[in-house]
C-alpha cells in the first residue's frame, strides 16, 4: 500500500486531479459504482496517466476507517503550499479571495471553514497565531482533505497583516450584525479578504476598525446569528457567485 497521503471523496480527488494530477500515484474506486460521476472521474484519471484500481467497498471502508469515502480514494504526494503571505499573494492570478478568521477557538469550526474555503476556491485562510485553536488533528479531520489543499497562513500580528493587505489594494470586508450594508449589496468581485470574528465575541475591536466595510447576513428566522463556518460559506459563495457572473 502506498505511503503517500490519502485523499478521499469525489470533490477532493477530482480537485487534485484537476490542479496537480502528477502528484497522484493511484486511485482506488468502488467496483460497484457505475454512475456518470464515477465514469467521469475514472476517465479524467486515465487521461492524466493515473493508475485506477477497482476494489470492493469493504476494502475501501477498511482503508479509510469509515464509509464516508463516496467510493473513491487516492494516494498522492504532499503538495507544497505557500506558508508566507507575500509568496502566496505574488503567485495569485486574478483578484485574490481570502478568508481571515479572527480568533476561532473551536477546531470543528476551523476545519469546516477550511473545507468551505476549498470548495469555493478561496486562495488562503489567514489566522492569528494567538487566541486561536490552530490546525490540530481534529481540525484537519473535519476539513476532509482541505487542510492539504488550502494555504493556511498563520500571522503574529493580525492587525498589521490586515494593513499589509490594504497596502496591496485588497478590500477588507468584515461581517457584523450591524454592518452598514447587507451581504448581497456588497461587491466581492475585486481583490477581497472576508473577515470573520470568533464564535462568541466576534471580531476584536482593532480588527473591526481596520475593515474597509462591514456587512450583515440577512436573517429571516428566530435565531440571531449563524455558526462561523456556515456564515463563512454563505459569504464566500456569494463572492464566488458574483465572480462567476462577471466571468472572473
Amino acid at each position: 500500500m502506498s505511503k503517500n497521503k490519502m485523499i478521499f471523496g469525489f470533490h477532493a480527488v477530482t480537485s487534485r486531479l484537476r490542479h496537480e494530477a502528477s502528484s497522484v500515484e493511484e486511485i482506488f474506486v468502488d467496483i460497484g459504482r457505475d454512475d456518470r460521476r464515477m465514469k467521469d472521474l475514472i476517465a479524467n484519471a486515465k487521461a492524466a496517466g493515473v493508475r485506477v484500481m477497482p476494489v470492493d467497498s469493504a476494502r475501501l471502508d477498511k482503508i479509510v476507517g469509515t464509509r464516508r469515502h463516496q467510493g473513491v480514494i487516492a494516494f498522492a504526494s504532499q503538495l507544497a503550499l505557500a506558508r508566507n503571505l507575500d509568496e502566496l499573494l505574488d503567485a495569485i492570478e486574478g483578484p485574490p479571495l481570502l478568508l481571515v478568521l479572527d480568533g476561532i477557538t473551536d477546531p470543528h469550526n476551523l476545519g469546516a471553514c477550511l473545507r468551505v474555503a476549498d470548495g469555493v476556491g478561496a486562495h488562503a485562510v489567514i489566522v492569528p497565531k494567538d487566541r486561536a485553536v490552530g490546525l490540530n488533528a481534529t481540525a484537519a479531520k473535519v476539513a476532509s482533505g482541505a487542510a492539504e489543499t488550502v494555504p493556511y497562513i498563520t500571522v503574529t500580528n493580525l492587525a498589521r497583516t490586515l494593513r499589509d493587505l490594504k497596502d496591496r489594494d485588497i478590500w477588507l470586508i468584515g461581517t457584523s450584525d450591524d454592518g452598514e450594508k447587507g451581504l448581497y449589496e456588497a461587491d466581492f468581485t475585486g481583490p477581497t479578504a472576508l473577515v470573520m470574528g470568533s464564535e462568541g465575541e466576534g471580531m476584536r475591536r482593532l480588527t473591526r476598525e481596520t475593515c474597509d466595510m462591514l456587512v450583515s447576513i440577512p436573517m429571516f428566522g428566530s435565531v440571531e446569528s449563524l455558526n462561523v463556518s456556515v456564515a463563512s460559506g454563505v459569504c464566500l459563495y456569494e463572492a464566488r457567485r458574483q465572480r462567476i457572473a462577471k466571468d472572473i
